[in-house]
């Protein structure tokens, strides 16, 4: 006796008791895309960046800090790199745990030469930089820094690098040399009418007296007339 169901009713039943039929979503189903290539690229040049940045502040911090530290072995042995590292730009004016005033005053004055086109020279009268420096700082309650500093640590540069006879025998003599003139050349021009091609420069050293009963335990200080040769310098003015 046949029951009346047929194969296709079958199938039907059986697809009714498994639920409904389910496709897979291929988009759905995949991992989620990654950041596109020029942003991973953009991420790994910043983190590079920033390492570089934290290796050269730490690298700068050590050569510094080897530079004001009392002399030790190592210091010693790798002077020249920390010398090229710290000079011109680093130059520090005070050594650890060993401060070392100022004890005089000094007065840099320079003058200018100019040599005409029938050979004759005409020289200016001296000027007194130092005392231009003097009045920007005095009563300014944010002097900057080249009114303070720049002319006076040029100088100070060009002591350390030079002998008694102003003969520049090194490379960073010679630069501290053509520094200071450069300086000395820009501030007269500033407020000298006329060409000049030479400067010359004089410093006027004079004691600091000490106060109260402390002058009598520090040596004087010998006043000094320092008369430095003349420079050529770019031709200044017009």
């Amino acid at each position: 006796m046949s029951s009346g169901i047929d194969s296709a009713d079958v199938r039907e039943i059986q697809q009714s008791d498994s639920g409904p039929a389910t496709r897979e979503c291929p988009d759905a189903l995949a991992a989620p895309p990654g950041l596109p290539r020029g942003a991973r690229a953009l991420k790994a040049g910043l983190y590079t960046a920033v390492a570089l940045c934290l290796a050269a502040s730490f690298v700068h911090v050590f050569l510094v800090f080897l530079h004001v530290a009392p002399a030790n072995t190592v210091s010693k042995r790798y002077s020249p790199l920390i010398n090229a590292w710290v000079y011109p730009f680093f130059e520090q004016n005070w050594r650890l745990f060993a401060p070392d005033p100022e004890s005089v005053n000094r007065q840099i004055l320079a003058r200018t030469a100019h040599t005409g086109s029938d050979g004759s020279v005409r020289v200016s009268p001296w000027f007194d930089l130092t005392a231009v420096d003097r009045s920007a700082v005095v009563h300014d309650p944010l002097p900057s820094h080249t009114a303070q500093n720049m002319l006076r640590r040029a100088w100070a540069g060009y002591v350390d690098s030079h002998g008694a006879d102003d003969r520049a025998r090194t490379e960073r003599a010679l630069m501290m040399q053509k520094y200071l003139g450069n300086i000395a050349a820009d501030r007269v021009a500033a407020r000298e009418d006329g060409a000049f091609d030479f400067i010359q420069l004089r410093v006027v050293t004079r004691p600091i007296p000490a106060p109260g009963p402390a002058a009598g335990n520090r040596p004087a200080t010998p006043v000094e007339n320092r008369l430095l040769p003349w420079w050529k310098v770019t031709r200044h003015g017009k």
